[in-house]
């Protein structure tokens, strides 16, 4: 089985970029799954479903991580990168101060990733659209708990620094020799 790399960050972080860095360098990439929960509220009539029901929101991206790590193992790779992990779903929550059940905690307790890798707001390349609604000083917020998050749940992530994609990809995958 490849191990499951986690690219995490709030949002604006280059998460995205890199994930199609590597993909486009023959890596096997599993691609982030909330603006498609949020585009199909949306055609159901539904706004901001996370603004409207954080939970049911957050309860259909859990199914989803959790689909996407289970898909993983299927992948013939030495490496799979997936955009964002199973924690980042409760760091979300968290922050915005909303309760969950336990099977959040046990998705995240059972379904561990091998290596993850957070990156840094950066409010050079920050953006807002139309899926993506947090400000800078909010993505400096989630930044702190996703952090929470991943340690919370025992890994030993490590923090990309800022810089082009081909020195972020260096550094991750220099990372991961040492593994």
């Amino acid at each position: 089985m490849p191990k499951k790399i986690v690219i995490s960050g709030g949002p604006s972080s280059g998460k995205t970029s890199l994930i199609a860095a590597l993909e486009k360098i023959g890596h096997s990439c599993i691609h982030e799954v909330s603006r498609e929960i949020t585009l199909q509220a949306r055609q159901n009539g539904i706004e901001h479903l996370f603004r409207t029901d954080p939970l049911l929101f957050s309860q259909m991206l859990l199914e989803a991580r959790v689909e996407q790590f289970r898909a993983a193992d299927q992948i013939d790779s030495d490496y799979v990168f997936l955009d964002r992990g199973i924690p980042d779903v409760v760091a979300y929550l968290d922050r915005n101060g909303v309760e969950y059940p336990l099977p959040f905690v046990d998705a995240c307790k059972t379904h561990q990733y091998d290596a993850v890798y957070i990156l840094p707001p950066w409010k050079d390349i920050h953006i807002t659209d139309n899926e993506r609604y947090e400000d800078y000083s909010e993505a400096k917020i989630l930044f702190e708990y996703l952090h929470k998050a991943y340690e919370t749940y025992d890994y030993n992530h490590v923090y990309v620094p800022k810089g082009t994609i081909e020195e972020r990809i260096e550094f991750i995958l220099t990372h991961l020799k040492t593994l």
